[in-house]
C-alpha cells in the first residue's frame, strides 16, 4: 500500500497522483484511514494534460463503495474539482456513460442535502431535467426532483408531471451550478430550454444553497 498520507500525496505531480489513484485496490482495508476529501483538495484539474483528467474520474468511479469515493468529498472539494475542469476535460468525461452517471448521480444525490429548508417549506414542485448526448429515450438522460414539504427526492423515472421541464447539455448543466455560466445567458443563446412555469424555473437554483468551488 503506497503512503496515502496528504503530506506524501502533496509531493506528487498531477500525472503522479492520477497514475496513484489508477493503481489503488479499492478492496484494500487501508483505504478506511485515507481522507479523500484532503487528498481530493490537492487535485487541480487545470494542471492535468491530455486525457488526465478522464483517467482521474475514471480512477474515482472504479473505487465508487470503497471508503475514498466521491460521496465522501465535502461539498465545496466536489464542487472545485468540476469547476476547474476545462470545457474539452468535462466533454471528454460526459462522453463516456458510466463516468457521466457517475458525475449526474452524485450532483443529484447532493441537491437533497442542499435545498434551503426556509425557501422550500411552501414549496410544492415536480422538475424534470432532460440532459442532451444521453442513453434514454429520445437520446435524452432524465431526472426528476420532487420538492415537497421542505425536501427534495430524487427519481431517475419521471413519476409525476412537472411544473417545470429543464433541457440543457450537461456540460452546460455543470458549468451553471458552479457559476461558471449564467441561466440568461444559455437560455438567450438556447443551450438552456424551458417548458412550463417560467418564473419558478428562475427561481428555481435559489431554493438551494450551492456550493462554491
Amino acid at each position: 500500500m503506497p503512503d496515502l498520507s496528504v503530506e506524501a500525496i502533496g509531493q506528487l505531480s498531477p500525472g503522479e497522483l492520477v497514475t496513484l489513484v489508477e493503481q489503488l485496490d479499492p478492496t484494500d482495508p487501508a483505504l478506511d484511514e485515507v481522507d479523500i476529501d484532503a487528498i481530493a483538495r490537492l487535485i487541480d484539474p487545470a494542471k492535468l494534460q491530455g486525457d488526465e483528467f478522464v483517467r482521474l474520474i475514471a480512477g474515482m468511479q472504479r473505487l465508487s463503495g470503497a471508503s475514498v469515493d466521491v460521496t465522501r468529498m465535502g461539498p465545496q472539494t466536489f464542487a472545485r474539482l468540476i469547476a476547474r475542469a476545462g470545457k474539452d476535460q468535462l466533454e471528454q468525461v460526459l462522453v463516456r456513460a458510466d463516468l457521466r452517471d457517475l458525475i449526474l448521480d452524485e450532483i443529484f444525490r447532493r441537491m437533497q442535502t442542499h435545498l434551503r429548508q426556509d425557501k422550500a417549506r411552501s414549496v410544492d414542485a415536480v422538475v424534470h431535467w432532460r440532459f442532451s448526448g444521453g442513453r434514454g429515450e429520445d437520446g435524452y438522460d432524465r431526472y426528476e426532483t420532487t420538492i415537497a414539504d421542505g425536501s427534495c427526492t430524487i427519481n431517475r423515472a419521471m413519476t409525476r408531471d412537472a411544473r417545470v421541464t429543464i433541457t440543457m447539455p450537461p456540460q452546460d448543466f455543470l458549468r451553471l451550478i458552479t457559476s461558471n455560466a449564467s441561466a440568461p445567458v444559455l437560455f438567450m443563446t438556447g443551450k438552456l430550454k424551458i417548458r412550463g412555469d417560467l418564473a419558478f424555473a428562475a427561481g428555481l437554483l435559489g431554493l438551494f444553497d450551492l456550493p462554491k468551488p
